[in-house]
């Protein structure tokens, strides 16, 4: 059905004749003729063709470019940090293969684990023997005798040595500290001995050892040890202020700073002690060389030390 023409009329009856013909019903006027369709102006040409100005798509899997100057700046950031945390672990690694943390699986290290306790394993009279003979170990080659006067219990390092000195043993650690003091045959000088037992591998005791000997920590008088003093015995006034020669060292192939320090028994005070070195050159004539302080110290620390190395090597050849 065509909407556009409206509705149409309802049909008209039909037509009864008339007596009289009808005059002819005027014809409709002619419709007029529909004006004509204004001319379609004509299309303008085109413009001439200009290349799009679109972005080039990336290649298919890749980022945007925005996203790929971000995400290179961020690998770069990374990478920066990685270079610096390795530099930053690889300089803490040296510095723990240094001092002897990467040790502990060697056999040198094994074999210090294993003297560690000797400390507790060896009679305190063999570690201290009652007495001691030293021949040919005095002034000008005279033979010397010492006798033990007092024995402490083992116990830590704490107040044991001046501060200086235990700074410099600090990085070795304190294990347990044996002591014991001694009088000569004639009662006129005292000499305290002692063992530090370490908690260091062969690195750091090797490092320890380099210190005292290479920097001469072990001749200066602000690190002497301290003596150990014992009431009711010539050593009773056996104080820091009385110390005239000393020595220090750490001993090779064991866990242990070995140490000896002499004084008068009178309890006289000295203000020009002496490293065992000095004291014992030729030529030397300071009271404490011409005394014999620094052969007293020498030749027990010595004996004490022997003593402790066959026992260490002897239990070692029978495990």
């Amino acid at each position: 059905m065509n909407t556009e023409q409206g509705p149409r009329p309802s049909p008209l009856p039909p037509l009864t004749p008339r007596s009289a013909a009808a005059p002819p019903r005027p014809g409709a006027p002619p419709r007029p003729a529909a004006p004509p369709r204004p001319a379609v102006p004509p299309r303008p040409a085109a413009p001439p063709d200009i290349p799009a100005q679109r972005a080039t798509p990336p290649p298919e899997g890749a980022a945007p470019r925005g996203v790929t100057a971000r995400t290179s700046l961020r690998l770069a950031t990374a990478v920066t940090c990685l270079v610096l945390g390795t530099g930053l672990l690889g300089g803490a690694a040296a510095g723990a293969w240094l001092v002897g943390d990467g040790d502990d699986d060697s056999s040198a290290a094994a074999a210090l684990d294993e003297r560690r306790d000797l400390w507790r394993e060896i009679p305190v009279d063999e570690l201290f023997p009652p007495e001691i003979t030293g021949e040919g170990a005095g002034p000008g080659g005279s033979d010397r005798r010492w006798i033990r006067v007092a024995v402490a219990p083992d116990a830590t390092c704490a107040e044991a040595f001046d501060p200086l000195l235990a700074e410099v043993l600090a990085p070795v650690g304190c294990h347990r500290l044996l002591r014991a003091t001694y009088a000569d045959e004639t009662q006129t000088t005292v000499t305290t001995v002692g063992l530090m037992f370490t908690e260091a591998g062969p690195a750091r005791m090797d490092a320890l050892a380099a210190r005292l000997t290479t920097e001469g920590l072990d001749a200066r008088a602000d690190l002497m040890p301290r003596p150990l003093a014992a009431p009711g015995t010539p050593a009773e006034d056996f104080g820091d202020q009385q110390r005239g020669a000393w020595t220090i060292k750490a001993l090779p192939g064991l866990p242990v700073v070995a140490y000896a320090v002499t004084g008068f028994a009178d309890g006289r005070p000295l203000d020009d002690p002496r490293p065992v070195a000095e004291a014992t050159a030729e030529g030397q004539d300071t009271t404490v060389a011409l005394a014999g302080l620094g052969h007293d110290a020498a030749g027990i620390a010595e004996r004490v030390e022997r003593d402790l190395r066959a026992t260490a090597d002897q239990r070692a050849e029978e495990q």
